[in-house]
């Protein structure tokens, strides 16, 4: 027997008004001037999104949020991760609602003015922008606290800034593990969307980058490695969606084992099909390739993720 998952008009609708307004918006300018300190730019974006509903997606109607279904979450991030949005998007719009659970702060997250962003030590030891959010929390087995930065690291995507933090007030207790799947998922969300978006570019480069005479896209080996990306991206979308139905351990690990590896996939081939220019500063594809290889170990690395999913069988 088959199972057929479809979404609705209303999430298909949602998924094209989230991508009429980043593809409005100037995202690759405002990734940059996010790497290089200035926020600015990547504020507006978070406006638009907030405009949308989708920073209150997962908060409480008491807070003014939606409190939607995962599966909205997913529609929405995964189109986030298609455009590279900047920021703590995992940690504002999937984790933090969970980890402030009744918190008057909640609405804040809800009307997008605050951004907040989450270390959930040992799979995310660190927390990200922790340097531009306006909230950073800690959560481990004992609650979650409030967190203070105290220390910098160098990520492989710019525009990610890394930091330790340290808890600075009296934890409260929250669904941290509710919390850290939802991240997960998230993210894995996030990877089929950049792998998306870098098989798009690969097809578009491909149909007109000529060579010998030819379109690229015209040999059989161009053919079948972008065949190949296209069918790792339909394998990894439904066990996303999957995940989000169930929000198992075992679903959510599986699903973003599938979409790390639909993404690197992509991003190898979406490189080797363009060369050496799509690694350039230049070039918006770079900013796709840092992403993914970002987002592949965080909420958990590939191969944590695998062992979940070992554990679990």
């Amino acid at each position: 027997m088959t199972v057929e998952f479809a979404l609705d008009q209303q999430q298909r609708d949602f998924a094209s008004s989230i991508d009429a307004a980043l593809g409005a918006a100037d995202v690759p300018g405002a990734v940059r001037a996010w790497a290089a300190g200035d926020s600015a730019p990547g504020r507006k974006v978070w406006e638009q999104l907030a405009n949308l509903g989708v920073t209150a997606l997962t908060v409480s109607e008491k807070f003014d949020g939606l409190d939607a279904d995962p599966i909205d979450l997913v529609v929405a991030l995964e189109r986030l991760g298609h455009w590279c949005v900047p920021g703590p998007v995992t940690e504002s719009i999937a984790v933090a609602p969970v980890l402030l659970a009744n918190d008057d702060r909640s609405a804040g997250l809800a009307s997008g003015e605050l951004i907040t962003t989450v270390a959930l030590p040992p799979h995310v030891p660190r927390a990200v922008d922790a340097d531009t959010a306006g909230l950073v929390l800690l959560a481990t087995e004992s609650g979650v606290s409030e967190g203070a930065i105290a220390g910098q690291y160098e990520s492989v995507d710019p525009s990610r800034h890394v930091f330790d933090i340290t808890a600075t007030g009296a934890p409260w207790q929250a669904d941290v593990q509710r919390a850290f799947d939802l991240g997960v998922l998230a993210t894995a969300a996030q990877l089929v969307g950049a792998a998306e978006a870098l098989l798009s570019a690969a097809v578009g480069y491909a149909k007109q980058r000529t060579q010998f005479g030819r379109v690229i896209g015209s040999y059989q080996a161009i053919k079948h490695k972008l065949a190949d990306v296209h069918i790792a991206i339909d394998l990894a979308r439904p066990l996303v969606y999957g995940a989000a139905l169930s929000l198992q351990p075992r679903d959510v690990s599986a699903a973003k084992v599938a979409a790390s590896d639909a993404a690197l996939l992509a991003a190898r081939s979406s490189l080797q099909t363009h060369g050496a220019i799509g690694f350039t500063q230049e070039h918006d594809l770079s900013l796709l390739l840092l992403r993914v290889q970002a987002l592949r170990p965080a909420w958990g690395t590939p191969e944590a993720h695998r062992r979940r999913v070992l554990e679990a069988l």
